[in-house]
């Protein structure tokens, strides 16, 4: 997608000083500037974040974008300067796919995938040959299929992956029909389908509570750490020093973290893992995605 066709691209109304996108060059204020892009920048830990920022000498200015397939792109065209909207193997296919080299400098949290329903109070209420929905983009789609597998709604074929599709179902052994939507519209399709996976973003917009969640997946798991949340940069700033201290901030001002559970609705597990390693974990899903290709 051409980034500079953006649906939707609007700075968030709480920075007091507006700076060139794709510049950590100094601001009038004598202090670092960072460009830093989101999926859902009205969530209050960005505004406790720029605050927290402006204190250690960073101004920072956080870019909402509509869709999770936007971010990556404007951070290609140094549009932005980093990016945190993201886990590793949604990184990792972008990379893939578009030849880029975008990189993990930083990690957050990981935050569970969740299948709700307004029909339905337990998965299993819900009636064999119903329909569910799932998101579409490609890493999204392989988890919330894992999630129906370990609820009993589907059976994958080999039992599975990050890169399972729908052609990997089993429609013979399982229980619901998948469709699948742009992630935005799961929750809108609540009233026409028995269930629906829905990104932690979209929970709280379409007036559901996390804990409605009649299934999920579990991110304490080790294998999970591929789906931990990052901050990502182009490839040869992962040590530029005002990131990096960006992301010790957000590591480690207790209100960022206490917004962060508030907007998660206490799912959120944070982890701290060094730059090194998530790098090491991406190079390992990129050559997976790379021979599914």
């Amino acid at each position: 997608m051409n980034s500079r066709k953006l649906l939707s691209l609007a700075v968030v109304p709480f920075l007091a000083l507006t700076v060139a996108c794709g510049s950590s060059e100094g601001s009038d204020s004598g202090n670092e500037s960072i460009s830093l892009g989101v999926v859902g920048a009205s969530d209050p830990e960005w505004g406790l974040l720029t605050e927290a920022a402006a204190e250690e000498g960073i101004d920072l200015e956080v870019i909402d974008f509509a869709e999770y397939t936007q971010p990556n792109p404007a951070l290609s065209e140094e549009e932005l300067d980093l990016n945190q909207f993201q886990h590793l193997v949604y990184l990792a296919r972008y990379n893939v796919s578009s030849g880029e080299e975008l990189t993990p400098i930083g990690s957050t949290a990981i935050y569970p995938l969740g299948l709700y329903s307004t029909q339905y109070g337990s998965v299993d209420e819900i009636p064999e040959g119903s329909t569910v929905a799932v998101p579409n983009d490609e890493s999204n789609l392989a988890r919330g299929l894992l999630v129906l597998q370990s609820a009993g709604l589907v059976v994958l074929d080999g039992g599975g992956s990050a890169f399972s599709t729908i052609d990997d179902i089993d429609e013979e052994a399982s229980k619901v029909t998948v469709t699948t939507l742009e992630a935005s519209l799961t929750p809108t399709s609540l009233p026409d389908v028995a269930a629906a996976i829905i990104n932690n973003d979209f929970v709280q917009d379409a007036g559901l509570n996390f804990e409605d969640a009649i299934a999920q997946d579990d991110p304490t798991d080790p294998a999970a750490v591929a789906y931990v949340n990052v901050f990502a940069a182009r490839a040869g700033e992962e040590n530029n020093e005002t990131y990096q201290k960006l992301v010790s901030i957000y590591q480690e001002n207790q209100e960022v973290q206490d917004a962060v559970q508030e907007t998660s609705g206490g799912t959120a597990e944070f982890l701290v893992v060094t730059p090194e390693e998530l790098q090491s974990t991406l190079d390992t899903v990129e050559e997976d995605t790379a021979a599914q290709g």
